[in-house]
């Protein structure tokens, strides 16, 4: 049997290591997750009640078309329920969009340290990658801009981006946006835009009105604390939405995944409680690493990309050791980990930690 030739060389996604299994293989009684992003506060006491109150009905088919939860959340942002689409977590619509827009040949731009499945989902449709170097952290729009051309087909703009947390402004993303050609849809991922306290950070959804070539992806496993149940959203000009909806698969979401984020989406004091938690934490950590003259790029995220001094891979191991978990390997910052913010407890000894680390580094060179 012979696959395509031209995905035999991709890389399988690699998760964040399970708490249980570091647990087994370290013998470690106590291991803290500080790598996937997750919400550390869990989800709203409502989703789970909606979960709960599921489990009778998992014999029968969800809903093909989310129509309880595209109504609640049409609702909730302003928009027609026509301008929604719905996948199992936000990567399944990445997957979609490229699946619906890009032919080999076709060519995609995106920034060079980025989340991955942009990349992945386009080279599986043999599509060309066109990679523009962050500057600072910070998506390069003029750059993304001048390398479209009359192959482009898809822009991927990362807001705030993963690995860095840093954000495109309303004045950066507006003119980007009054600029790229009509036939070139630009993908604005929103996965984490609850965290953002920045004001110059743009409304996507007001932007809609101006832009037809424009989609928000957002998903229910960030802030919402939904990750276990895979369920994100986009949100875009009918006519986008439709496109996209011809490569979906049939029942794509589960009758719990819906239940809960319905019922999660009407929890907002829960969704402003976690994002004031994390505000706070944020500020803590960055603290920290100041103290620790550990240069990192601020974030606006759940997460921090910090400059730990020594090779990533070392730090996440020492790290490990030690009960932490953590993501390294960024092609483009070998020194860095991505640290997730969890909570206080949790944040104060993950400092200590560090600090350990990096003084027993030290001492053995």
């Amino acid at each position: 049997m012979k696959t395509k030739r031209h995905i035999v060389h991709l890389p399988v996604y690699q998760p964040g290591k399970p708490v249980e299994d570091v647990k087994r293989e370290l013998g470690l009684a106590e291991v803290i997750k500080l790598a996937s992003n997750e919400n550390p506060y869990g989800s709203s006491p409502a989703a789970k009640q909606a979960i709960i109150a599921e489990i009778d009905n998992s014999s029968i088919y969800p809903d093909g078309a989310s129509v309880e939860l595209t109504a609640a959340m049409a609702q909730h942002l302003g928009v027609q329920p026509n301008q929604l689409i719905w996948g199992n977590g936000a990567d399944e619509i990445i997957l979609m969009l490229a699946r619906a827009y890009l032919e080999p040949g076709d060519e995609t731009v995106m920034a060079d340290q980025t989340f991955s499945q942009y990349r992945h989902n386009a080279e599986v449709e043999n599509a060309v990658l066109v990679e523009v170097p962050l500057v600072n952290g910070r998506q390069d729009l003029p750059a993304m801009l001048a390398a479209v051309t009359d192959k482009t087909k898809l822009v991927w703009v990362c807001s705030p981006n993963n690995p860095t947390g840093t954000i495109v402004t309303e004045n950066e993303l507006v003119g980007f946006m009054d600029a790229l050609p009509s036939h070139v849809l630009c993908v604005l991922d929103e996965a984490y835009c609850h965290f953002v306290d920045d004001v110059e950070y743009p409304d996507g959804v007001k932007l809609l009105e101006r832009y037809p070539n424009l989609i928000l992806l957002r998903t229910f496993s960030k802030i919402y604390g939904l990750a276990a149940l895979r369920i994100g959203y986009g949100i875009a000009h009918p006519d986008v939405i439709h496109s996209i909806n011809l490569v979906r698969e049939p029942f794509n979401t589960a009758r719990v995944s819906q239940a809960a984020a319905k019922a999660a989406l009407a929890d907002q004091a829960f969704v402003e409680g976690c994002r004031a938690h994390n505000l706070e934490q944020r500020d803590y950590l960055q603290g920290e690493f100041t103290r620790l003259g550990l240069p990192f790029f601020p974030t606006q995220a759940n997460f921090v990309l910090v400059d730990v001094g020594i090779p990533s891979r070392e730090a996440f191991d020492r790290l490990l050791r030690r009960g932490f978990i953590t993501r390294a390997n960024w092609s483009k910052y070998p020194t860095y980990l991505r640290v997730s913010i969890g909570k206080a407890e949790d944040n104060r000894k993950f400092v200590t930690a560090l600090e350990e680390v990096l003084k027993e580094a030290a001492v053995q060179r």
